[in-house]
């Protein structure tokens, strides 16, 4: 009983560790970019947390409790998944930065058409662009309802808390690619298969805490620098996109042509 214990407490330390993996931070830097407070992300932390815990109790509690094998395709597609998360986050996060370019290309900032209309970055709640307006209600260029955000809103809003979807999902994809790892890793030190789920459990608590500690580090330059410094917030939120871009690229290259997922023969092996 002493040793399963502390074998439980080791899983909690190493859910800790295991939420600081390359690809789980930049995920969560991802998104917690948009945060505005330390608080909020802490909580994109928790939420993060739950869903990577609920996909591994899922997949590794049946591969522990009913002896699933999984085939290197599936073991692959499952870590090729987090590849394209993460090329997604960084195209979202980046396609905001690349229409502000291109507006200010074609407008200029501050740049006026003899009519008192002119461009720069305003703001509609929490969505900021460019383009060729006055600030009469009728020469603004279009309705305070007709944005993209307020467009998401109308069809997301009736959800509640549709904002909350985001890094939930990631946190599943994530939890997807790593559940058969750690199932795998668990059956190697444990035998019994009730206590087995359970170190499934406490490795998902610990990943939880790591990721709240993680996130609320990751959040003070991005609340600082919206408060102070605007241009260096956008100038973050644009890096974080870019690292999210390039990584995922990256990862999709290294398991699909190295590991050879897209091969006949590929060679996986769970980490």
């Amino acid at each position: 009983m002493a040793s399963l214990v502390s074998v439980l407490l080791l899983g909690f330390f190493l859910g800790m560790r295991h939420a600081t993996d390359a690809d789980h931070v930049i995920a969560v830097t991802t998104i917690v970019s948009r945060q505005r407070s330390v608080w909020g992300a802490a909580w994109t932390g928790v939420l993060w947390g739950i869903g990577h815990t609920l996909t591994i109790l899922a997949v590794g509690g049946a591969i522990i409790l009913l002896g699933l094998v999984i085939p290197p395709h599936v073991g692959l597609g499952m870590e090729f998944s987090v590849a394209i998360m993460l090329v997604l986050l960084g195209v979202l996060t980046l396609t905001g930065v690349t229409r502000r370019i291109q507006e200010g290309i074609t407008g200029g900032p501050h740049a006026g058409d003899g009519e008192g209309r002119h461009a720069h970055p305003h703001a509609h709640g929490d969505y900021v662009h460019t383009h060729v307006h006055g600030h009469a209600p009728e020469s603004h260029g279009h309705a305070e309802e007709a944005t993209p955000q307020a467009r998401l809103d109308r069809t997301l809003g009736r959800f509640g808390t549709y904002q909350t979807l985001r890094p939930l999902i990631v946190g599943l994809v994530h939890g997807l690619a790593g559940s058969a790892a750690v199932a795998l890793l668990v059956l190697a030190a444990i035998r019994d298969p009730w206590w087995a789920t359970g170190y499934l459990l406490i490795f998902g608590l610990g990943t939880i805490a790591g990721m709240i500690l993680i996130t609320a580090a990751v959040a003070v330059p991005f609340v600082v620098t919206a408060r102070r410094f605007t241009w260096l917030n956008r100038h973050l939120a644009t890096a974080s996109g870019l690292l999210s871009l390039a990584f995922g690229l990256w990862l999709a290259y290294q398991i699909g042509f190295v590991d050879g997922l897209f091969s006949a023969t590929p060679h996986w092996s769970p980490q």
